[in-house]
């Protein structure tokens, strides 16, 4: 059992740590808002500290999943950033989906610290996480990825190392990249079932089980056809995602057509004031379409 510091307490990182906790380690948790990391330690018994130096201060592993770039900058660095508290031989591990570029940035800062960074951007959206039922893909040394992944097990599907620094958000992208261009393909075809007059639910139960079966098809067309999309993984999110995967795209040459133009769909979705739907609300937009 290993001393821990959770940095990060939204709809992934609250259960996450909670995970952690129950699997029997030390945990201490930060939270931009401190009323729920209090929240949170009244919840499963662990700690609550108000900055990430505080919550990483003598802890062998510091987790983080918060928002963006800045945000993961930000709890990482400064006079009250998480490696000011960390101790020579400490591993921090990076939840958050980010640039490959800040990824790197912030292994080398806490390579000068003698810190160890890995990052690993999780899918399986907030059911993944409250059930421990995450796909883990993870980039950085190998000797940092040995020692973090029996902590990690505590919320994972599967962890896989995939490569050196950065490889692991590189992974993430490709992620994002396929659900996009599958989320859009169901859209269609519930549309088009929907246009034809066809029962969806019962169109599904059938190519359900043939090539077309899919993680989304399974999990989200109930709720896409009954027109429910307050819940999962959040348009404005995806649009960070993607964004990232863009400019990527346009520094490594990668041709990505579809992704480009499923980006726009999501714009339209923000527009129709659906920024904090799911990302199945690609269909909602193509009934309003009409």
């Amino acid at each position: 059992m290993a001393k821990l510091a959770f940095l990060g307490l939204g709809v992934m990182g609250y259960p996450m740590a909670g995970h952690l906790k129950k699997a029997g380690h030390e945990v201490t948790v930060y939270n931009r808002s401190g009323a729920k990391a209090q929240k949170w330690a009244a919840e499963f018994g662990g700690a609550s500290a108000p900055t990430p130096r505080e919550a990483a201060k003598g802890a062998e592993f510091v987790m983080a999943c918060v928002g963006n770039d800045d945000d993961l900058r930000s709890v990482c660095l400064g006079a009250d950033g998480a490696f000011a508290g960390m101790e020579s031989g400490a591993v921090f591990v990076d939840h958050t989906t980010v640039s490959a570029k800040v990824t790197r940035e912030l292994y080398a800062a806490a390579d000068e610290k003698q810190i160890s960074f890995v990052d690993a951007p999780i899918s399986g959206g907030q059911a993944g996480a409250e059930n421990g039922k995450l796909s883990i893909m993870c980039g950085g040394d190998q000797g940092a990825y040995d020692r973090a992944e029996p902590v990690m097990a505590a919320y994972a599907r599967i962890c896989r190392r995939i490569g050196e620094s950065g490889a692991g958000q590189m992974t993430k992208m490709c992620n994002q990249i396929a659900i996009a261009g599958l989320v859009q393909g169901l859209s269609e075809a519930l549309h088009f079932a929907e246009k034809s007059g066809l029962d969806g639910r019962a169109v599904v139960e059938v190519i359900s089980q043939g090539a077309a079966g899919s993680w989304q098809m399974s999990n989200r067309y109930e709720t896409m056809i009954d027109d429910h999309f307050e819940h999962g993984f959040a348009v404005d999110w995806m649009r960070k995602d993607l964004g990232i995967c863009l400019d990527t795209a346009d520094e490594n040459g990668a041709s990505l057509p579809v992704t480009a133009l499923v980006d726009q769909f999501y714009k339209d979705v923000q527009k129709m004031g659906g920024g904090r739907w799911d990302t199945s609300s690609l269909f909602k937009r193509l009934r309003a379409l009409g």
